[in-house]
């Protein structure tokens, strides 16, 4: 990176979920789409279980399958800034093509230039994370009324499948900033 770097504030928001789950991210605008899918997996709770691709003006970007080419195109040098440039700016990021999980990034502020390099941090957020799996939009909708209601015919099978309890109203941006710091040293 150079000594004068641009950040980027996005947020990033679960599309078809209300209340709404969104993360409020802080990136080098120079970050590599095939980076910030790492980030993006990461500050919502994914697992990265599936595969996901960015949908742009350009087209959409991923890792294309050399065996079933179906015009996605290489993200691994693309730029978050060849897409945002100004406030206001979105792209699409879908996640899990089984469940649907689409994701709209918006840019809501620019910063710089810095001095030095842009650390991601994730400064605020609201809401869990959907569990890998669930369904998508609906399936989760169905998970979250069978989890709160005892008498659910589906209540002990979700509480079991999901290992006890689930926090629908749960945010740490502390752990999101933990697990962030613990992808940039690699462990």
């Amino acid at each position: 990176m150079s000594k004068e770097a641009t950040a980027y504030v996005v947020v990033i928001s679960l599309m078809e979920i209300q209340p709404a789950i969104w993360r409020r991210l802080i990136v080098p605008a120079s970050i590599s789409l095939k980076q910030l899918h790492v980030v993006l997996q990461t500050a919502m709770g994914w697992s990265n279980y599936h595969l996901h691709q960015f949908e742009t003006q350009e087209g959409r970007f991923g890792t294309p399958d050399p065996d079933y080419p179906d015009g996605t195109l290489n993200e691994a040098r693309v730029r978050l800034d060849r897409f945002l440039r100004r406030a206001g700016d979105r792209i699409r990021y879908e996640y899990d093509f089984g469940d649907g999980w689409v994701h709209e990034l918006r840019l809501e502020k620019i910063i710089g230039p810095v001095d030095g390099d842009v650390a991601v941090v994730c400064v605020d957020g609201a809401r869990a994370c959907p569990p890998e799996d669930v369904g998508g939009p609906y399936g989760y909708t169905e998970f979250l009324q069978a989890i709160r209601d005892r008498t659910d015919p589906d209540h002990a099978r979700m509480v079991e499948w999901i290992g006890g309890k689930f926090d629908s109203e749960r945010f740490d941006a502390k752990a999101v900033n933990r697990a962030l710091s613990q992808r940039r040293r690699g462990a």
